[in-house]
């Protein structure tokens, strides 16, 4: 009788890559049951790791300031009750600007967690080291700024047209074709062509005036764009891999890739060049504007608030969360930064690791109500009343040229409550504020897409 995957599974071996290679050689060299016993030895597999019996301590830095937040609050919490049973996780928090993201047990947006010796991909989602750049510009007037900018960014679907690109550094491109998980020549050829681009949903490019100095300086907010994303792609089918093999009743958003294995350094390796990818994205345009004005910086900083972050054996993954400790950031360049939204100053903090945030602070001031639901709330009236209801004395600019009110201001928490709770927790300290002049956002990007024009273009 041919053997088969069902005698392996008999045999309490749990499917794997290996079966058919060993199924091949049992039945090619007719081993006998003593023969497939010693054959089988190598194969052996690792106990199962079972979730945790109960939800591992986290802090809770986050309450309800009005009844409307009660609901958010509570999944918060509901969602980190679950999420803490995954095997790899010993601690984790909760911040201020906290909101869920989907399904309970999946880590919620203001959320940090502490794995052991394990990278979730899940936890830092598609949106890799979504970030935050500075850039000071002395006493230069913060339109002109803003016009320079808005000549020189980029938002929406896709990278920039040939003839516009901005280079990607050789050296980041020859560090990609070296990772197992970067090594794609595809993905280096969209890294190209979004190297200048900001993408759309949250992510903005703000001008303002430092309440200390008066000074103008230019904030952009933005992640990996689709390199970034093709890599969280092959990091969740790498982590299910083993999910499968050695935990499979943690949740598929939940997976993990073991950090001691080869493709857990390479995927480690790989969550750096993409933080590089990032951090040159935001300098090419901050370089940029700063060249078309024809002067020099006056101080810049950085720091992304979706990623993950290593100490030893330890590994945080911080979903929307601020790191404050300087072991987090190997190129430490200055204090931190905390957007709210655009009609509210970017805070400028600094902060010390305590038993409360571990090490982070908020990293915005997050939603209470999802975008469908905030735009269903606002029906009775116009876009453009709320429009200049909401962004009356500033200068607020739409990409797409469509306002996309589900990124104005009543679609976020009351940035005086993420401030209060901030302060009353302790989680970090205000330095300065950068005062609202105007921003750019990508707009309604769904309004007119292309293919959108196309499908209206056939039924013509």
């Amino acid at each position: 009788m041919e053997f088969n995957g069902s005698h392996l599974i008999e045999l309490g071996y749990r499917p794997a890559k290996w079966f058919k290679d060993a199924i091949s050689y049992i039945n090619e060299n007719n081993l006998d049951e003593h023969q497939i016993a010693e054959y089988l030895v190598q194969f052996k597999q690792p106990d199962l790791i079972p979730l945790h019996e109960t939800a591992q301590d986290f802090m809770i830095n986050i309450r309800a300031e009005h009844e409307s937040e009660n609901d958010n609050v509570e999944k918060v919490i509901r969602t980190m009750k679950v999420l803490m049973k995954t095997p790899t996780l010993i601690g984790g928090a909760i911040m201020p600007d906290a909101c869920p993201t989907g399904p309970e047990g999946q880590i919620p947006v203001g959320g940090v967690v502490i794995a052991k010796n394990a990278i979730h991909p899940g936890f830092h989602s598609a949106d890799i080291c979504c970030s935050v750049m500075l850039t000071d510009f002395g006493k230069t007037n913060p339109k002109d700024v803003l016009d320079a900018a808005h000549s020189i960014t980029h938002f929406g679907y896709g990278g920039r047209p040939r003839g516009e690109q901005m280079p990607m550094s050789q050296e980041l491109m020859d560090a990609f074709r070296e990772n197992e998980f970067l090594n794609d020549e595809k993905l280096i050829s969209i890294a190209r062509s979004h190297m200048g681009t900001q993408g759309d949903g949250n992510h903005f490019l703000f001008v303002g005036t430092s309440k200390n100095t008066g000074n103008t300086m230019m904030v952009t907010h933005h992640g990996s764009r689709a390199p970034g994303a093709a890599l969280y792609d092959k990091g969740m089918k790498t982590a299910n891999r083993f999910r499968q093999e050695i935990s499979p009743e943690t949740l598929r958003e939940n997976a993990w890739i073991p950090y001691d294995t080869e493709e857990g350094k390479s995927y480690w390796e790989a969550l750096q060049l993409i933080r590089q990818w990032t951090k040159e994205n935001h300098t090419s345009i901050h370089d940029a504007v700063l060249n078309k004005l024809e002067i020099e910086k006056e101080n810049r900083y950085w720091n992304e608030h979706n990623f993950v972050f290593k100490d030893g054996d330890l590994f945080y993954h911080a979903k929307g969360a601020t790191p404050l400790d300087d072991k987090f950031m190997p190129d430490i360049t200055g204090p931190r930064l905390i957007p709210l939204n655009m009609a509210e100053p970017v805070l400028i903090v600094q902060g010390k690791t305590n038993e409360r945030n571990i090490g982070f602070a908020p990293h915005g001031a997050g939603r209470n109500f999802s975008r469908s639901q905030h735009k269903r709330s606002l029906s009775h009236k116009t876009t453009e009343e709320i429009f200049n209801e909401e962004t009356e004395g500033l200068d607020i600019r739409f990409y797409s040229n469509e306002v996309d009110i589900s990124e104005l201001p009543s679609a976020y928490k009351s940035a005086k409550n993420v401030r209060t709770q901030i302060e009353e927790y302790g989680l970090c300290e205000v330095l300065d504020e950068v005062m609202p002049y105007g921003c750019i956002m990508a707009g309604d990007v769904e309004k007119n897409a292309p293919w959108k024009r196309k499908k209206k273009f056939r039924k013509a």
